[in-house]
This record gives C-alpha cells, structure tokens and sequence, in this order.
C-alpha cells in the first residue's frame, strides 16, 4: 500500500502542477479576447481565428483543470445524499464511484478519444471557417484531460482505501489554506500598512 500511496503523491503533484499553471491559459483568452474586440472595432479587422483559439484555450483549461479540481475536492457532489452517512459510508461512496462510474467513463473517453485526436493529427484537419487554425491541438485536450482525471481518480481511490485501512489522515479534509482572494487581501493590507509606516 506504501508504493500505492507513494504513486498517489505523485499524481497529486503533476495535476497540482497542471493546475497552477493551467489558469494562464484563461489569462491568455481574455487577452486575446480584448485585443480582438480592440482590432474589430479600430481598424476593422477580424479573424475567425482569433474566436478559435480563445475556444481551444477556453477548452484546454476546462479539460486540463478537470484532475486538479478533483484533487482540490472542488467537483459536484450530491451533499444532500452523502451528508446522511457517516465519514465511513461517504468514503464508501467515493470508493464507487471512482471504481465503477469515472474510471470506466475516462477509459471510454480515453478509447475513442485518442483515434479522434490521431486522425486530425495525421490528416491535419482545419477548422471549416475562412481563416479557422489547425484541430490536432484541440483535440489533443481530450484525452490530455481525461488522462489527468482518470489518474486523479485513481488517486483519490488509493487515498479513500488507505484511509479505510486506517493508514492515512481523513483525504476528504479541507485543509485550512487561504483562498486566492484571501492573499490578495491581505498582500494589499501589508502593502497599505508598509506605506502608512514609511509616511510616518
């Protein structure tokens, strides 16, 4: 269980790693979002695709994040269900549901999403709209995506067993950690605080 555990540290490090980075890609939408609603409306240009890769980082992100916000504990869950059982029976439920609902689902995803992505490297499929980019990228989130979920899972699923066998803290725990708003107030509230100190 200790190679498992070891494993499972691992792949929360890749998708914490995948996570932190995976948010400049949103930054980047925006940007190019902004730059092109600035070009269309001054110099009355535009291009298709600009629209095309604010969707390919728009859906690199969603895709890429999906194993980060399983690590972070932040996915949907039915509460109102799981709420009812104690901290052993909640596990249980995760135990299912990684072990026969999103394991199988990734691995489907996974089957017909790496010939899907394959077939538009190969041919070098492009987009059907006049100035449209290149799909292979695109279609590599795919199974880029439910790759790091499908490990996550499988992460999770070593850590909720570990703890069942009573060799590890409680994985489900919210560490007490600020939230991103959080440091930035306080960052703001050092920086007023330094300015008051040094006017004085």
């Amino acid at each position: 269980m200790q190679a498992l555990l070891k494993l499972s540290r691992g792949i929360d490090w890749l998708n914490g790693l995948v996570g932190k980075y995976v948010i400049w890609l949103i930054f980047a939408s925006t940007v190019i979002s902004g730059i092109n609603a600035v070009v269309r409306k001054v110099f009355n240009v535009s291009s298709n695709a600009y629209l095309e890769v604010q969707w390919y980082l728009f859906a690199a992100s969603f895709l890429l994040a999906a194993g980060y916000t399983l690590l972070q504990g932040e996915h949907v869950k039915i509460d109102v269900v799981s709420s009812r059982f104690s901290k052993r029976g909640q596990i249980w439920i995760d135990v299912i549901g990684f072990g026969l609902f999103l394991t199988p689902v990734c691995l489907t995803i996974l089957w017909y999403g790496i010939p899907f992505f394959l077939r538009g490297f190969t041919s070098g499929e492009m987009s059907s709209n006049a100035g449209g980019l290149i799909r292979w990228p695109v279609y590599a989130m795919i199974p880029l995506g439910f790759g790091l979920l499908l490990l996550q899972g499988w992460s999770e699923l070593i850590k909720r067993v570990a703890f069942l066998q009573g060799l590890i803290d409680d994985p489900t725990a919210k560490k007490a950690e600020k939230t991103a708003e959080e440091e930035l107030a306080e960052a703001i509230r050092r920086l007023a605080e330094a300015k008051q100190a040094s006017a004085s």
